[in-house]
């Protein structure tokens, strides 16, 4: 898949694209549905399949102190679209400039100036520009006079609701892994690189593996059961906490995994974290004996769950 941020030309993308725009955080089952029917409308019309997504998050942009856990970070995003056969991925960093287009400037500025498009897919409701003045209906109307396609498609329902990034953040801020798997259709995985860290839990008894979270405020919190691959790892059982670590008085938001019958290097490595199930919240401690012993029983309990 080629990736390129901006409107400008990009060696290796095809002008005239079928294309489906939005955010795409989380990549959940209601974004993949539109995906398909991507996939669908372009092989039906021998177009290459591309991807219209924005950089960052715009509700990072516009409400940045009440802005969404982000569930993807850019490159994730790109891996899972890479795997779902999207040829071309283009990113738009959303800022004051483009928040102000209306509906009809970013057709004619996007759509049909930097991509060409030839068929749009978008799902139910979608709506752009600013203050939302563009909808599927300005699409098909745009579309009529410029030369593309519009496909609106509908949302796709788990459980009798809508799937949608808000539904997804909900469930996994409460601990509902098996809620958040039917969302999603996978696993909840956090990916990243293992850092060095202060080598605590290997004096503890309990050597992690450490990675930054990258957002600014995590989708997820607390203890849990986890599967971790990579660095020579093939879906093992582990551990894990995310968290700010309180009790030594951390402040930076990390992911810390331990992962059972296993001591080698890991550091450097990308590390893929899946999470399987929440076993309680963080919580500060009153000295390193008392949070060893809850360790100690955090992971007897991820060994048990795991195990079942």
């Amino acid at each position: 898949m080629r990736i390129a941020r901006g409107l400008a030309p990009a060696r290796g993308f095809e002008r005239g694209c079928a294309v489906a725009i939005g955010s795409f955080d989380g990549l959940h089952r209601g974004h993949q549905a539109i995906l398909a029917r991507l996939a669908e409308g372009g092989r039906e019309r021998g177009l290459p399949l591309a991807v219209l997504t924005f950089e960052p998050h715009p509700r990072e942009f516009l409400q940045p102190g009440a802005a969404p856990a982000r569930l993807l970070r850019l490159r994730d995003k790109a891996e899972l679209l890479a795997a779902r056969g999207i040829d071309q991925l283009r990113v738009l960093r959303f800022n004051a400039a483009l928040s102000r287009w209306d509906g009809a400037a970013f057709v004619a500025r996007v759509l049909t100036g930097a991509l060409a498009a030839r068929h749009v897919v978008v799902g139910e409701r979608f709506s752009f520009g600013f203050e939302r003045s563009g909808d599927v209906e300005l699409l098909r109307a745009e579309g009529a006079r410029r030369g593309f396609t519009v496909d609106e498609v509908p949302a796709y329902c788990v459980d009798g609701e809508p799937v949608s990034s808000t539904r997804l953040r909900a469930a996994l801020a409460e601990g509902d892994l098996a809620l958040a798997r039917r969302l999603l259709g996978r696993d909840f995985r956090i990916s990243g690189r293992v850092v060095d860290g202060r080598r605590l839990g290997r004096q503890l008894g309990f050597p992690t593996a450490n990675l930054r979270l990258h957002r600014r405020v995590p989708p997820v919190a607390g203890v849990f059961a986890v599967r971790a691959t990579g660095g020579g790892l093939e879906s093992r059982a582990a551990v894990a906490s995310v968290g700010t670590r309180p009790t030594v008085g951390g402040t930076e938001w990390l992911l810390e995994v331990y992962v059972f019958d296993f001591d080698g290097p890991l550091y450097g490595e990308r590390l893929d974290v899946d999470f399987i199930a929440r076993l309680r919240e963080e919580r500060r401690y009153p000295d390193l004996e008392s949070m060893k012993a809850q360790i100690r029983e955090d992971a007897r309990q991820a060994r048990a769950l795991l195990q079942s």
